[in-house]
């Protein structure tokens, strides 16, 4: 009997990549997981557990031996998340993976508007000189985190303007990676845009929050002066006040109002509207 090519996920203590490793785990597909902490780790059956930090660039080459296909979800947010990003995809060829799934960004471009954008397409310049074959799931802002955008008050705040975004869930990202990792060779050297079936703004967002939670939500439309003077009290480094304050112009300029039906396409399934997302976590 063959054995089955082995995947290796990271992230699977967080959301998206949790999702990952829990459906191969479901299906009996075998993996390994890269955790930079194995007490963290999804307790699934079918995985072993390798602890490898993106920057520890031995300790993935060790973790990476023998596996084929790499599903690497960006790194968190740093100043310098490139060079760990830098360091982690060549230690994955170095260990002769043979293809890499990489969570990237709809717009990212090495100007793109939303500033953590430019983190992405310089990744993928990496990886796509690293020799490995790649797929890039180029996914937009995240329906998950939309009722987190609003403070204590219900009011979402940001220089959107009448902006659109065309949100994805998790779940369909997920989705996606999974139909992805089960054939990688039939998506090698291609780039999906995930996003939702419509493209919102973010008073359509908040008028949705309102309508499935019971409680007002709105849109106030910033300035871009008067979005860094109100994420000033936060102490937050300037680049880490940049991104935030580039999600909302980012979605002012356009860059983020396109609509694919690639979710569809490679899983066979429906992207998520907002409002049944809304409905399914509540």
């Amino acid at each position: 009997m063959t054995t089955p090519p082995l995947i290796a996920v990271t992230g699977s203590t967080g959301a998206v990549g949790g999702r990952v490793a829990r459906d191969l785990a479901a299906r009996g597909i075998p993996q390994r997981l890269l955790v930079r902490d194995a007490s963290r780790a999804p307790s699934l059956e079918g995985v072993d557990v390798h602890v490898a930090g993106y920057s520890d660039a031995d300790a993935a080459r060790t973790a990476l031996q023998g596996v084929e296909t790499l599903f690497m979800v960006s790194a968190s947010e740093t100043a310098d998340r490139v060079e760990h990003h830098r360091t982690f995809v060549e230690a994955a060829a170095a260990a002769g993976v043979r293809s890499i799934v990489y969570t990237s960004f709809l717009a990212a471009a090495p100007d793109a508007v939303f500033t953590l954008g430019r983190d992405h397409a310089a990744t993928e310049e990496i990886i796509g000189a690293s020799g490995m074959r790649w797929t890039f799931l180029r996914d937009n802002f995240y329906m998950d985190m939309m009722e987190l955008f609003a403070g204590d008050d219900g009011v979402i705040r940001g220089p959107a303007g009448h902006g659109r975004c065309s949100l994805v869930s998790r779940a369909d990202v997920a989705a996606t990676a999974v139909s992805v990792l089960r054939d990688p060779g039939a998506h090698a050297d291609t780039a999906y845009d995930l996003t939702g079936p419509e493209a919102l703004t973010m008073t359509e967002v908040a008028q949705k929050i309102s309508a499935v939670r019971g409680h007002p939500v709105r849109f106030v439309d910033e300035s871009i002066d008067d979005a860094y003077a109100s994420r000033a009290a936060f102490g937050a480094p300037r680049w880490q006040v940049d991104a935030w304050v580039s999600t909302y112009t980012a979605i002012a300029s356009g860059d983020l109002a396109a609509v694919s039906d690639d979710v569809e396409r490679v899983t066979g399934r429906k992207a998520q509207v907002f409002e049944e997302f809304l409905g399914a976590v509540s």
